[in-house]
């Protein structure tokens, strides 16, 4: 039998040597989809990219620097939590063979806070330009078409709770609020009055309506105005009155929360909009992204340009404020060059990049686009028509695809990431475990046909 119960399981003695029984787990860890995706990846080029040695002390020298960026990949692939991915790495030998490390029968990892700071450790020294090259050169091998070019931006959402300026403005009454008690302890001083309890009780009152008219908004926002700015006003006078220091994460916050407050009490006395309007205390480089979709119309997280060739998807540019991607069609074309180092002859691009600037670069490059005519038709129309059609069906199913394949199956439907630079560091993971799959299913498919 080769699959049997453990009920039915006898001991048996097994006199295969240890050598014997890991190559043939080993053989097993190849064939599956997460082999394929180990045997994708140039490892020791992106060590080199990223800089990274191995560590000889603390929790994050178990892992090799091999195994520090295979654990970011893993993270992407499995869609787990940090703590359910170490619980997965203590018992699967495949996770253990992808990330470098063996536990055995006699050892587990227990601190799951290992995968957040691998994370930090990675974000601070990531490169998006220079680890795309040298996939882009590692992988072209098993490209075709590389002279043609698909190009379209997304929006991966930050897990963040809808922002309103309700909510905003309570949140940051309640974080000052709560360092105020800290810092008046330590100080031994006198809690100011500031009606905080009040408005606690009022604000969950109103929170808890199914239907808020305009009039109870608009009241509360007033008083909550009032109350942020108390509370800022308190916490001033104990920062210029008395000697203390506090962690710089305070002083940030602080920042962030003063200048909500300006935006916040511009837009309800004059009902400008501010600019680069802050939707997070926690998350304060955030900026509302107007899509305009049916469902959503506003989605807060990361807006990146995305290029894909032959199916394989690369960063052309990410920024969490919002840009007009129609400005990036030369950027894009230029990058394809830089990584497949062949000319782009054909680009599927949406009707926002069909500017006239860019029309003209195309033109100028005898690349052909999908664009919508402009003037009269030529005598080769009927043969442009089919083009457009074919380079439109293709960036409509695969490229926009790749997008739903991407959120869905590769956890960057909502992204948890704390920091900027963490956040941008799960996306890149995430796009390219998508694209390491394709490119190792390629791989065993020329072995296949070498093979026959």
């Amino acid at each position: 039998m080769k699959v049997q119960r453990i009920f039915g399981f006898q001991g048996s003695l097994n006199f295969n040597s240890p050598q014997e029984q890991f190559s043939r787990y080993y053989q097993r860890f190849e064939q599956s989809d997460l082999g394929k995706i180990h045997g994708a990846i140039p490892w020791d080029e992106l060590v080199k990219a990223l800089g990274l040695r191995p560590s000889k002390k603390g929790p994050l020298s178990i892992f090799s620097p091999k195994g520090k960026i295979a654990l970011m990949f893993l993270k992407n692939y499995s869609g787990c939590s940090d703590k359910r991915l170490i619980d997965q790495v203590n018992s699967n030998i495949d996770y253990q063979f992808f990330c470098d490390v063996y536990l055995g029968a006699e050892h587990r990892l227990t601190n799951y806070k290992i995968v957040s700071e691998i994370r930090c450790e990675l974000g601070r020294r990531l490169d998006i330009d220079k680890l795309q090259g040298v996939l882009g050169s590692h992988w072209k091998g098993w490209m075709d078409q590389t002279d043609c070019m698909l190009t379209d931006a997304t929006c991966y959402e930050s897990e963040v709770r809808y922002p309103t300026n309700q909510k905003l403005l309570w949140e940051s009454a309640d974080w000052s609020y709560g360092q105020l008690k800290v810092i008046c302890k330590y100080l031994k001083v006198k809690l100011p009055r500031t009606k905080y309890l009040k408005w606690k009780e009022r604000y969950f009152a109103y929170s808890r309506k199914r239907k808020r008219t305009i009039k109870e908004r608009r009241v509360l926002t007033r008083s909550l105005l009032m109350l942020v700015k108390k509370l800022n006003t308190a916490l001033d006078q104990l920062e210029r009155g008395h000697d203390f220091e506090m962690p710089k994460r305070y002083y940030k916050r602080r920042k962030t929360i003063k200048t909500i407050y300006r935006q916040q009490h511009q837009l309800f006395t004059t009902g400008e909009k501010p600019k680069n309007r802050i939707v997070s205390i926690h998350k304060d480089y955030l900026r509302p992204i107007v899509r305009g979709k049916e469902i959503k119309s506003v989605e807060f997280g990361a807006k990146v340009n995305k290029i894909q060739i032959d199916g394989i998807s690369f960063i052309e540019h990410i920024s969490f404020d919002a840009f007009n991607e129609g400005t990036r069609f030369k950027s894009s074309v230029y990058l394809s060059q830089d990584y497949m180092g062949k000319q782009v002859k054909i680009v599927g691009a949406d009707a926002i990049y069909a500017t006239n600037k860019n029309r003209k670069f195309a033109t100028g490059r005898k690349i052909r686009t999908d664009f919508k005519r402009k003037g009269r038709a030529s005598k080769h129309e009927v043969h442009r028509k089919q083009l457009a059609a074919m380079i439109t069906k293709e960036r409509a199913s695969r490229l926009e695809g790749s997008f739903g394949n991407e959120k869905e199956h590769y956890h960057l439907k909502k992204i948890k990431a704390r920091t900027k630079q963490t956040e941008i560091l799960w996306i890149f993971f995430g796009i390219h475990t998508a694209n390491a799959l394709q490119i190792g299913y390629r791989m065993a498919r020329d072995e296949l046909q070498k093979a026959a």
